[in-house]
């Protein structure tokens, strides 16, 4: 069972402000995850107290009900051409903006829509900021079933330190994304990002990695107990 989210007020203040480069009329990409489903609720709370009208799409199921539920119009990924801006959590960030996603096994979709946008703001608490990738986090990669036995081989080889098949919590197994695929989250000694995340999508069955160097955000907003601060590349 989750444990209450301790850093629940200071996502909330960076979920706000990142909110606030959302303008009327705009193409929306909304992430997943719990700062993620802030986003959504103060999107969804605008659109009803200041007619803030834009067309989204999202990362998840999860996220298209939370969308749903808050009344916002939400249409598939595969209608848009480009977005204007898309908003989304991280699980850590390093000092160069390099990112590792996926704690939520979305990380495939998510990656699609924010290569979509224009402007790609990530939204996190202090406690996700790292000297380096891979400190604390291990790198998800979502995988075809038939390929686990490759793909270990072949994360063997490159050393990796670590590698599990992540299992579900509320069911008996391995989680399953939503596009039917397992996750395996892997640790190394070291990550040097643009080259890992190439490496890893070069492994035959591995559809996406968590890693994110070639899509980095245009800006991180830290949420703490103080405020909030904005980290640009």
């Amino acid at each position: 069972m989750r444990q209450p989210d301790a850093n629940k007020e200071s996502k909330r203040l960076a979920a706000l402000e990142a909110v606030r480069h959302v303008k009327d009329g705009m193409a929306v990409g909304l992430g997943t995850g719990s700062t993620a489903a802030l986003v959504i609720e103060e999107l969804g709370r605008l659109q009803n107290t200041e007619s803030l009208n834009c067309d989204y799409c999202v990362t998840s199921y999860q996220s298209m009900q939370l969308a749903l539920e808050a009344g916002l119009k939400v249409f598939p990924v595969e209608t848009f051409q480009s977005l204007d801006i898309s908003i989304d959590g991280a699980d850590e960030v390093d000092p160069a903006l390099n990112l590792i996603k996926g704690g939520g096994a979305a990380h495939t979709l998510e990656k699609i829509v924010h290569s979509l946008s224009s402007s790609f703001i990530c939204v996190v608490d202090g406690s996700k900021l790292v000297s380096k990738l891979g400190e604390r986090t291990p790198v998800p990669l979502e995988v075809l079933p038939q390929a686990i036995n490759v793909v270990r081989h072949e994360l063997d080889r490159l050393g990796a330190r670590e590698v599990s098949l992540r299992m579900a919590l509320r069911k008996d197994g391995p989680v399953i994304t939503d596009h039917g695929n397992f996750v395996l989250d892997v640790r190394f000694e070291s990550i040097h990002p643009e080259a890992m995340e190439k490496e890893l999508n070069s492994i035959s069955g591995v559809v996406e990695n968590g890693i994110f160097a070639k899509c980095r955000p245009s800006e991180v907003i830290v949420g703490e107990s103080s405020g909030v601060r904005t980290l640009k590349p």
